[in-house]
Order: structure tokens, then sequence, then C-alpha cells
């Protein structure tokens, strides 16, 4: 399966207790179709006691069947928790967005949408070399604008 469809096709399952299992949310979401995969992320510090980090993905073979999930247990109630199911997202590279360790402009995307090479500097330049130049003052039009209050008619 490629990867988008399989995005489709899978769900977000979060707010779960820690009784619950890769069984246990399997069985939870059989009922909408065939699940082909349940991960349940473990803790990222390896001292930590809990079984999971109270979310999981369940992945099935058809997006129908996800979105059938999604409408029928968002917001349902699982080991006395309320879950909230929704569409999972793609994940993040590790190098982007908050809690990134590298600064924005050191990305790749940034760096085909910012750096200009020189010879389009140069010929940016030239382009503007035709236009007056003056600089346009950054206070015209805004005479009249130390007057507070609506302007009489």
């Amino acid at each position: 399966m490629a990867d988008a469809s399989r995005l489709k096709a899978t769900i977000f399952v979060g707010g779960l207790d820690n009784a619950v299992t890769s069984q246990v949310l399997h069985e939870a979401f059989m009922p909408f179709g065939d699940v082909v995969n349940v991960t349940l992320p473990k803790p990222d510090l390896p001292s930590s006691v809990d079984p999971h980090r109270g979310f999981g993905y369940v992945e099935f073979e058809e997006t129908e069947d996800a979105e059938e999930a999604i409408y029928n247990m968002d917001q349902s109630e699982l080991f006395g928790r309320v879950i909230k199911v929704a569409a999972a997202k793609p994940q993040k590279e590790h190098n982007e967005g908050l809690g990134s360790k590298n600064a924005i402009w050191e990305t790749e995307a940034y760096a085909a949408k910012y750096n200009v090479s020189e010879e389009d500097r140069q010929v940016a330049e030239r382009e503007g070399e035709g236009s007056s130049s003056q600089p346009m003052d950054p206070m015209q039009g805004l005479e009249g604008l130390d007057e507070a209050g609506p302007k009489p008619e």
C-alpha cells in the first residue's frame, strides 16, 4: 500500500488508560473493518514504568473503515477515559518544528524558499535600475493622522 493511502487508513487514538494494550485496541476497533496494525509508542525515558505514552495508532485495510471508526469512536469511553480518535497526521522530521535542535534557516525548505543565487540577485538589481533612484518615503500619505477621533464630515 502506498504511504499516502496508508496514512489515510491510519487513525490516532489519544487519551488511553495505562491498562489499554495493543490487543484491547485491536478488539475495540475490529467492528469497523480489517485492522492491519496497532501501534502503542513506548515512553521516551527508559526509566518510565508506563507501558505506553497514552496514545496509539490503528491502521485499517480500507480508508472508509478508518473514517467510520473516527465517526463512531471519537469522544467515546474506553477503560473509564474519554478517548480522542482522529485521522493520523504525517510524522514531522526530527529537525523541523518546535523542539528542533536546528535553526529554521538550516532546513532545506527554508533554503529553497529564501536563498537567492548571486546571478539572480544581479538580475534583480539590473531590473530595479530602470525605476526611479529615489526610494519611496514610508511616511508619505500619513498626513492628518496626528488628530485623534473620527474625522469630521
